[in-house]
This record gives C-alpha cells, sequence and structure tokens, in this order.
C-alpha cells in the first residue's frame, strides 16, 4: 500500500476519533487548549490538520518476513506473562522474572504490589470489540467457509472431476459454489482461462 494512502487513512481515522471526543465532551482543553472547547477554534484546528501532509514512515523489516511473523507471534499468541516467569506470591506482593532490554536483555526480578501488579497486567487486555487479529478478504468470519470451498474448488481445477464436462454437479462434494444473485440457480461453467491468457484479451464479448 502506498506511503500517501497510509497517510490519508491514519490522518482519517486519528481526526474522526478526534471528533468523537469532542463531540462527547470527553477531551479535555485545558491550558493553552482551553480555547478549543469552543466548537468554532475546534473546526479550525481540524482544518489546518486536513491540509497538513501527515508522513507515515514504513520501510522493509530488516531481518525479512519470517522475523516479523516471530515478532507478532509472541504477542497474538501469548498473555501478557507467561506462568514460568511467575516466581512468588504472599497474598500482598507478586514477585516475576523480567527482561531489560534496554541493557542487552539481561533478566532480572521485580517485586510489585498486587494491585499494581494487575493494573500492568489489565493494560493488556484488549477493551470490548478489539481482537487481537482481524482477518480480510476471503478469511473474513462472515465468508470465510464459503470462500474457502470455493478457492480449494479452484485450485483443484486441474482434478478429473474438473476436467468432466465443465459443468458443476451439485450433486456432489464439489458442488458449484457460484450461483445467479437474481434467482440462486447454480452457474454453469463454460470455459476456464489462465491468468497468461486473461492478460492477452483484449476484447471480451459477455453476450
Amino acid at each position: 500500500m502506498p506511503v500517501r494512502v497510509l497517510s490519508r487513512i491514519f490522518r482519517g481515522k486519528f481526526l474522526a476519533g478526534l471528533k468523537r471526543l469532542h463531540r462527547s465532551k470527553k477531551l479535555e482543553c485545558a491550558g493553552p487548549a482551553a480555547a478549543l472547547a469552543d466548537p468554532r477554534q475546534f473546526a479550525k484546528l481540524l482544518r489546518r490538520l486536513h491540509r497538513h501532509d501527515w508522513v507515515v514512515y514504513a520501510k522493509p523489516a530488516f531481518g525479512g518476513p519470517m522475523q516479523v511473523l516471530r515478532y507478532l507471534g509472541r504477542y497474538t499468541h501469548r498473555v501478557a506473562i507467561s506462568n514460568h516467569r511467575l516466581l512468588a506470591f504472599d497474598q500482598e506482593r507478586v514477585t516475576f522474572r523480567w527482561k531489560d532490554y534496554a541493557r542487552g536483555g539481561k533478566q532480572g526480578q521485580m517485586t510489585l504490589a498486587a494491585t499494581e501488579f494487575l493494573r500492568r497486567f489489565f493494560l493488556h487486555v484488549l477493551p470490548k470489540g478489539f481482537v487481537r487479529i482481524r482477518h480480510f478478504g476471503f478469511l473474513a468470519n462472515r465468508f470465510r467457509t464459503s470462500r474457502l470451498a470455493l478457492s480449494r474448488q479452484l485450485l483443484a481445477s486441474s482434478s478429473a472431476t474438473d476436467q468432466r464436462a465443465g459443468t458443476c454437479d451439485v450433486r456432489s462434494e464439489n458442488a458449484c459454489l457460484w450461483h445467479c444473485p437474481r434467482c440462486g440457480a447454480s452457474m454453469i461453467l463454460i470455459q476456464r482461462f489462465t491468468a497468461a491468457q486473461l492478460s492477452a484479451c483484449t476484447y471480451f464479448d459477455s453476450s
């Protein structure tokens, strides 16, 4: 995705969040920002922010895609702290092992009051409605079952089942997954095109 597109997305989401907070009176305007409590002054600020060229910094990972997957995996499939890092609990204090990345990953022990430990732990709990992993496209929850089945059917197009008459057998396990949006009947497969054939096609008569 181009950096300019990312810039517009982030700017739009950020400004929409500001508007929502301001309308619900949850945006505190104190000190030098007190004037922004006035809706007209706040609208002027938003117009200036819309004109501002936001820069999104993005570059390829130094270690390649596998390093990115390993990094993300530590956060998407684990809780805030693993059980083996918990060392002691005396009903009032929690002692656990931690790693100081600022000092070369040196490990040490830390003891916190139970309430402070819980406060830090719950900082890693997502608010209601948020998920760690959100799937898009053919893996989106709403369409996953039908789209995965269709993908498998397309990938297996060279099998003997797909080489028969070219029409979909609605009684078989690989029944046609295309349906007419008007009457709901199964669509009839007339011909398959490869990517090379489609790229070379300059005219297509759909009549």
